[in-house]
């Protein structure tokens, strides 16, 4: 998470009457080469756990873009767009109603993110949340998704080659720790939530676990929704998942057969 450039220096060396040149490393240099570079604070500090909805976003095809000519001409446009859209629109499709003394949200915002090189995780506390509130956000986040490829893509691809046609996104709750000084975390509900947005072609699916959707979402909107069965690499084989049925109807036979009714 930290840049780490230990330059060293052309020093004249006898070895053996012999005079050779070499570059070489301060040993006051060479300290600097520890963990501080991580940038994750103390990292012996206590670690503290948080029940959260992990939401990794994956930009499909962001390799591809990065594999064109120059890369770098278009790479820092792309990321500062899609890095301020994509918090945009979290804070809006979460907003409910504006006061004169501030704005009321469906739920609470992420209290963590990171970027991962082709997309970003997202954690929010659940810990003032009811179901209702957690369904907001996984709605909110499969809107998001739709979204890029609606409005998002089309209005950059005006400007840049390449670009990433579809974003997906990966959702479960869970326990995570915090690490150092809450600088970063870990938990099986970011692995999950990682291997469920490669799932398939879904483009969009959530752990079952903790997320009862039936409760909290609309009796309209539950219905898009079913529960499968799937073997998740690294986590399970019976794992309980969620998928909208639009979809799951337009995967082929063989991406279905990767799922089990319940």
């Amino acid at each position: 998470m930290g840049t780490i450039y230990i330059q060293p220096e052309k020093k004249v060396v006898k070895i053996k009457g012999k005079t050779r040149v070499y570059d070489l490393h301060r040993r006051s240099k060479l300290k600097k080469f520890n963990p501080v570079a991580l940038k994750l604070g103390d990292i012996s500090a206590k670690s503290k756990q948080i029940d959260v909805i992990a939401a990794v976003f994956d930009l499909s095809g962001f390799t591809n873009f990065c594999s064109q000519i120059d890369p770098h001409l278009s790479m820092p446009r792309f990321l500062n767009e899609f890095l301020n859209w994509i918090f945009e629109e979290i804070k809006s499709q979460l907003e409910r109603r504006r006061f004169r003394q501030g704005i009321l949200l469906y739920s609470e915002l992420p209290f963590f993110a990171k970027f991962m090189g082709d997309g970003v995780l997202f954690l929010w506390n659940t810990e003032n949340m009811d179901m209702d509130m957690i369904c907001n956000i996984v709605v909110m986040l499969r809107n998001i998704g739709k979204r890029y490829s609606s409005v998002f893509a089309p209005a950059i691809k005006k400007h840049l080659s390449h670009v990433p046609g579809s974003m997906r996104c990966g959702v479960a709750r869970g326990m995570v720790c915090s690490v150092g000084n809450g600088e970063d975390y870990v938990g099986s509900c970011i692995n999950i939530a990682s291997r469920l947005q490669k799932l398939s072609n879904l483009g969009f699916c959530f752990s079952k676990r903790g997320i009862d959707f039936e409760e909290g979402m609309t009796t309209e909107t539950a219905q898009n929704y079913i529960v499968k069965i799937v073997s998740i690499r690294g986590i399970g084989k019976d794992e309980l998942v969620v998928v909208r049925k639009p979809n799951f109807e337009k995967l082929s036979k063989r991406d279905k057969a990767l799922f089990k009714d319940v």
